[in-house]
């Protein structure tokens, strides 16, 4: 067998293998949006069934009517848009100090910043973050959502990380055409790191849409609520047993991501192929 078909033999396989994989992995995801459009009793048959004997959306629209789903969507999307914002601000900025400056203590306080990344803050810091939005009276406000959360010592070390692999004759030159040290980062370094920021947005954006203790603790009335308080709200009320009308709300609060993820995963593999130097 000549080495061009063997190659072609290879891929086919793996491409096959590939597919397989993604089938099991994607199973879960295809069998929640069937039961989505699935009859109470469709759901329990036996055998099971795998697809609809229909298409209705009334497990959709139960499950709308249910909790403020409307109003909870608005409520995770405006927290997670701005906490990723926050995030990405802070770190970026606060890895150019670590990267690019020389200070007194700066050692010490990465190094007390890398150990904060071993503690687990949803059970140590809830405590204290809830006396201290209790104190300030932001309970039951988007400010207690949000601000918390608005700084990563995970995305600091990591875009500090980045910057490092940039070339100083960047730096230098730019000194050189009289650039300050922000004209640098901002049309400089920023323009350099997207497939990071880009990958960094999406992983916070995530997190902060799936964040489910704090908004439990910190807000006390329903139009205050995120999403995931709301399908947990489904699971454990009068639908508890209505698995059609728990996959459609689970699929509600899943979507705003999955549209998301998908925007920025082009501009993340856009900015790969097209960025990248070398010293």
């Amino acid at each position: 067998m000549r080495k061009s078909t063997r190659e072609k033999v290879n891929y086919v396989f793996v491409e096959l293998g590939l597919i397989i994989v993604s089938f099991f992995m994607f199973l879960p995801f295809i069998l929640a949006i069937s039961m989505s459009f699935m009859e109470p009793t469709e759901v329990f048959s036996y055998p099971p069934k795998f697809f609809p004997s229909s298409i209705n959306f009334k497990n959709y629209i139960t499950a709308i009517q249910l909790v403020p789903m409307g109003r909870m969507l608005f409520n995770s999307l405006l927290v997670a848009s701005f906490t990723t914002l926050g995030k990405l601000i802070t770190g970026t900025l606060a890895a150019y100090a670590f990267s690019s400056f020389r200070f007194k203590g700066k050692n010490i306080l990465f190094s007390t910043l890398f150990v904060t990344l071993f503690l687990p803050a949803e059970t140590v810091m809830i405590l204290p973050l809830f006396m201290l939005m209790s104190n300030l009276g932001w309970v039951n406000t988007y400010w207690a959502l949000i601000i918390p959360f608005t700084a990563s010592a995970t995305n600091t070390f990591l875009f500090r990380q980045h910057f490092m692999t940039i070339p100083r004759s960047l730096e230098d030159a730019a000194k050189i055409d009289g650039a300050s040290a922000m004209q640098y980062f901002f049309k400089v370094l920023v323009p350099l790191s997207g497939p990071m920021i880009a990958g960094a947005a999406i992983i916070n954006f995530v997190y902060a849409w799936n964040m489910y203790l704090w908004p439990l603790i910190v807000t006390m009335q329903d139009d205050m609520r995120t999403v995931q308080v709301g399908v947990k709200m489904m699971i454990s009320g009068e639908s508890s047993n209505n698995w059609g009308v728990i996959m459609a709300g689970t699929l509600l609060a899943a979507l705003p991501t999955l549209i998301i993820f998908f925007l920025l995963q082009d501009l993340f593999v856009k900015s790969l192929v097209s960025s990248g130097l070398k010293e």
